[in-house]
């Protein structure tokens, strides 16, 4: 009786793992599409900016009214940063290629997290446990590769986007700089943090297994 009651339930979880599995390759598909139409639309413009196009011409005038509008706040921030104003489509194509790509990276990792939970609380208690000490300690070494990026960067610590990082990591990192000296202009310990980290959760997921 049990297992009847079991069986559709577990077949529900797994149509919806399916479903939004193909709803993520979906997206992936509009992203390439949307990245390649982006892609000929920064062409065009950049031939038009550059007068490789007549400005006379149809096509110039159209790109002039629709397509430039758009690009605005784009070309304002490249200006900024001390580019060309005519390479703002393609710092456009490049944020959007990257951050299709981080996007999908993203979706992927939570649909096999949200996965395993799945198969965590088809297991029982020990399992849950198992990953819930697995992703404890995959967001601290997370925190010490963003802390580390942004200090490469040069990304302040008080930017919302890295202060978590700052705030996970320090607690362990103040302890090994009183211990471990920098070599030269390097702080090694955030490497050194990152090596221990993967050495206590090995040893402590091999102990409840």
């Amino acid at each position: 009786m049990q297992r009847g009651r079991v069986g559709p339930q577990f077949d529900g979880v797994n149509t919806f793992f399916v479903a939004l599995a193909t709803a993520i390759d979906i997206l992936g598909r509009v992203l390439f599409f949307a990245a390649a139409v982006l892609a000929i639309v920064a062409l065009v413009d950049w031939l038009v900016r550059t007068r490789r196009i007549s400005p006379f011409n149809p096509v110039a005038r159209f790109f002039r009214r629709a397509v430039d509008p758009l690009l605005v706040p784009m070309e304002r921030r490249v200006v900024r940063a001390g580019g060309m104003p005519q390479s703002a489509p393609w710092w456009m194509l490049v944020t959007l290629v990257i951050g299709g790509l981080v996007l999908m990276a993203v979706l992927r990792f939570l649909l096999g997290e949200l996965a395993s939970i799945a198969v965590a609380v088809r297991a029982g208690g020990g399992a849950l446990a198992y990953l819930l000490i697995h992703w404890t300690f995959a967001l601290l070494q997370l925190a010490l590769i963003v802390r580390v990026l942004s200090s490469w960067l040069r990304v302040s610590p008080y930017s919302p986007w890295v202060r978590w990082s700052y705030a996970l990591s320090e607690p362990i990192l103040r302890p090994l700089r009183g211990l471990i000296p920098p070599l030269g202009m390097i702080d090694v310990t955030p490497l050194i943090a990152y090596l221990a980290l993967r050495i206590i959760e090995a040893l402590i997921l091999s102990a409840i297994r």
